[in-house]
């Protein structure tokens, strides 16, 4: 047993903290990598030999490549993303209403019947006159 060493012995804070950040800041390079091949995907700017001259220089030489994409056109990044983002919330709000529309077809309720079940709703003074303005609007629209 003479040859049993702790491991906390052979690797100090100081090392457990460098195999950290050296982990923490390869991560961080893979997404941002990844992040500017999808950018080069995603924009509609840029010709396909443009997109494929950036592609090549990002995988071949990534680390140039990177920093070069970043400094030509990296301050265009952000809004491209936020275009992006904003598209899909667009179309996933499309897509619900859309399909509540579809489900109530389905169902087989008309405006004309939601309108009559909202004035029996009113009637019974379940709903203010305010409330039922604001239902009648969404069923118009």
């Amino acid at each position: 047993m003479v040859g049993y060493v702790n491991l906390a012995y052979d690797y100090p804070v100081l090392g457990a903290f460098w195999t950290a950040m050296w982990v923490f800041l390869w991560v961080m390079w893979v997404i941002l990598l990844f992040r500017i091949v999808a950018d080069i995907f995603r924009d509609d700017t840029m010709s396909g030999w443009a997109k494929t001259g950036w592609l090549l220089l990002v995988l071949v030489l990534p680390f140039v490549g990177v920093f070069i994409y970043v400094c030509v056109r990296g301050h265009e990044l952000g809004r491209r993303e936020a275009q992006h983002a904003q598209a899909v919330r667009d179309e996933f709000e499309r897509y619900i209403r859309e399909a509540a529309g579809r489900g109530a077809e389905a169902a087989g309720v008309s405006e004309v019947d939601q309108l009559a079940k909202l004035s029996e709703i009113r009637a019974r003074g379940d709903i203010s006159d305010e409330e039922f303005s604001r239902a009648k609007e969404k069923i118009l629209h």
